[in-house]
């Protein structure tokens, strides 16, 4: 099969390491070929990482750390079985992974462009709908542990 010039050009730089982002195997990072320990250790990084990233630039997420730093004890104290435990601080961490979500998101779509464009704006709405679903969730497990 024949292969264009720009298949060519691919090849060049995945064999060159000054291209680490570009693998041998088309549409695949460098990066990927990481394996055992030193994936998980990789892996645990990033995370730290994109959370502290999260933390220092995103309003939301910082109050939604906090609320969750007050709501996850509480659980433990209010719930009245494990399981209820359980439902209640996995509706705060869904509100964190959600938000976490949207602003990977939003920080992909502001990375594309700033100028005002609708799909953008839409990929913005969703994301914040759906963080405000998971919210919606938290109150709706917590009230009905609490009150039902």
């Amino acid at each position: 099969m024949p292969t264009s010039g720009n298949d060519q050009t691919n090849n060049d730089q995945a064999d060159n390491p000054q291209h680490p982002s570009v693998s041998k195997h088309i549409g695949v990072s460098a990066f990927k070929g990481k394996t055992g320990i030193r994936r998980l250790i990789n892996a645990c990084g990033y995370s730290l990482e994109g959370f502290k990233a999260a933390f220092k630039h995103e309003d939301a997420f910082r109050q939604e750390v906090f609320l969750a730093i007050v709501l996850i004890p509480l659980a433990f104290y209010l719930g009245k079985s494990p399981l209820e435990c359980a439902l209640m601080i996995a509706s705060v961490l869904l509100v964190l992974i959600v938000e976490l979500l949207n602003s990977a998101i939003e920080a992909a779509v502001d990375h594309t462009s700033t100028e005002h464009n609708m799909l953008a704006k839409q990929a913005k709405d969703i994301g914040s709908a759906a963080v405000f679903f998971a919210l919606l969730i938290l109150t709706v497990v917590w009230g009905l542990l609490l009150l039902g």
